[in-house]
């Protein structure tokens, strides 16, 4: 029984539940069915808002087009009327200048009536003055004896005779200004750049001598079979001359560098008395270090006496070898270091810069340091090594224009010219062989007596004066200062000398009678 009501009890409950929740979900779907249609009512009634809404948006927008619309169409019209009256003023313009314009075009027509008849007049009274001027032509041909052209040559002759004579006198005296203002300035300059660089001169040759302590030292140096003087002369390069000279040996080369390797070694090897190969070989060698410590030394000083810095290492062991190079007796680094001061100095009295003379003056014959080795002249030789160790356009171009092989166009070359032309024209400074001398004074007479017109010439003063002696029939005296200007254009192209050279010509006109 109890079971049984336990059953039933199991049942009503499920039963019970079963019912609850169909009644639960019935009730759950009214609510919702219910919220679902007051949702629809409510997006219905949005929608309808929004549709109104949107209606008096666009009523809105339309109104305000037609607002703006209305606006630009009249602001259009307004600025339409604007331009057309603009057009209207203009074209009121233009027709009262085409207007103005006519009026001128016909007064211009009538001016130029007028003037074609003045111009028939002149042509008519031209006619009549030509007929008038060859009357006038024929009566003077008659009475002068000459036609046109003739009397057009005896003018223009006496006008070109004129001429040319009153130009003489203008060049000579314009020329002797400038040569009297020039001369006296350049005067100043030089004399003042030679007097704060008084230099000595010594001339030195080519060839060494070593003395010797007695005669007896000649047979040592030759050696057993001579083997001593050729181991000296084939480690140094040089010739020994033992000849009859008493106590004297006579080194001779033209490499300076050698003759000075080769007379240290000797003297070293005469003070020590051991004389023999090794020996010569091992003095040699010091000798050498020596002459190479030299070298620098005096590159070295000739940079710190003249004030040039920043060489290449290089360019201060070819200047130190300069001080055993000679040109003309002139010792080459003596006369370097005074074209660098006198260029130098001038280069401060004109207002150019002193620092770049001095190092061109310095470095201007360079190329003699190697010229023995290298094949060229020392001009070309200084210019490649001056760009090859880096040096400026201008200190090349005045290494490449101090002998004229080019233009100088720099005031710096001009002033390294005239430097090295001092240092090499003072006293005592060069010597010159006796034919060189005389090939220079023939040279300087066979031009002067080249030109059409010269009787004679004569090279006076060593060579620093010509005088001219001319022909009174051939050359006047306007004639005299183109032929002296010719001669002196002549001399300066053809010759090479220093300093300067003074063209001097005489005319002179003799009248001989006799009374009896």
């Amino acid at each position: 029984m109890t079971l049984w009501i336990v059953i039933a009890a199991a049942v009503a409950l499920i039963v019970g539940i079963a019912i609850g929740f169909f009644a639960g979900n019935y009730h759950r779907k009214k609510v919702a069915e219910a919220a679902i249609g007051s949702a629809e009512e409510e997006a219905k009634r949005i929608v309808d808002d929004a549709h109104k809404a949107a209606q008096n948006k666009k009523k809105e927008a339309l109104l305000e087009a037609k607002d703006e619309i209305h606006k630009a169409r009249v602001e259009a019209d307004k600025e339409i009327k604007e331009r057309r009256n603009e057009i209207t003023r203009q074209e009121r313009r233009i027709q009262q200048k085409e207007e103005n314009l006519d009026k001128k075009t016909e007064a211009l027509e009538k001016k130029d009536e007028k003037l074609n008849e003045k111009m028939k007049e002149l042509d008519n009274e031209k006619e009549a003055l030509e007929k008038v001027r060859a009357k006038q032509l024929e009566e003077l041909e008659r009475i002068s004896g000459l036609s046109v052209e003739d009397a057009k040559q005896f003018l223009l002759k006496n006008v070109e005779s004129e001429v040319r004579h009153e130009a003489a006198m203008m060049i000579r005296e314009i020329e002797s200004q400038a040569k009297d203002e020039a001369e006296k300035k350049a005067k100043n300059i030089i004399g003042l750049a030679i007097q704060k660089c008084a230099a000595d001169h010594v001339a030195e040759t080519t060839v060494s001598v070593v003395s010797l302590p007695n005669d007896e030292m000649k047979g040592r140096i030759l050696g057993r079979e001579g083997r001593n003087i050729r181991t000296i002369e084939s480690l140094t390069g040089v010739e020994l001359i033992i000849d009859d000279t008493p106590e004297a040996v006579i080194i001779s080369s033209f490499d300076p560098i050698r003759r000075e390797v080769a007379r240290l070694a000797l003297e070293k090897l005469i003070m020590d008395g051991r004389i023999h190969p090794a020996r010569i070989e091992e003095m040699v060698e010091r000798a050498q270090k020596e002459v190479d410590a030299t070298i620098k030394q005096e590159g070295e000083q000739a940079t710190f006496d003249t004030g040039v810095h920043g060489l290449h290492p290089e360019l201060i062991k070819l200047l130190g070898r300069l001080r055993y190079r000679t040109s003309y007796g002139q010792n080459v680094l003596k006369h370097s270091i005074e074209v660098s001061h006198v260029a130098g100095i001038m280069a401060g009295e004109l207002g150019v810069d002193v620092t770049i003379a001095k190092r061109a003056g310095l470095l201007h014959d360079i190329g003699k340091a190697v010229d023995h080795e290298i094949e060229g002249s020392h001009v070309t030789i200084g210019v490649d090594l001056a760009r090859k160790y880096k040096e400026g356009a201008s200190v090349i171009h005045a290494i490449e224009a101090h002998h004229g092989d080019v233009e100088a166009n720099t005031v710096v070359a001009c002033l390294v010219q005239a430097a090295d032309a001092i240092s090499a024209a003072r006293p005592g400074a060069r010597r010159e062989n006796i034919e060189t001398y005389i090939k220079r004074l023939q040279k300087l007479e066979e031009i002067a007596t080249s030109f059409d017109g010269v009787e004679k010439s004569f090279a006076i003063q060593a060579g620093r004066e010509v005088r001219i002696m001319v022909k009174p029939d051939r050359i006047g005296d306007g004639d005299m200062d183109f032929i002296a200007r010719e001669i002196v254009k002549k001399i300066e192209s053809d010759m090479e000398y220093p300093g300067q050279i003074k063209v001097n010509i005489i005319r002179e006109t003799r009248t001989v009678a006799f009374a009896k």
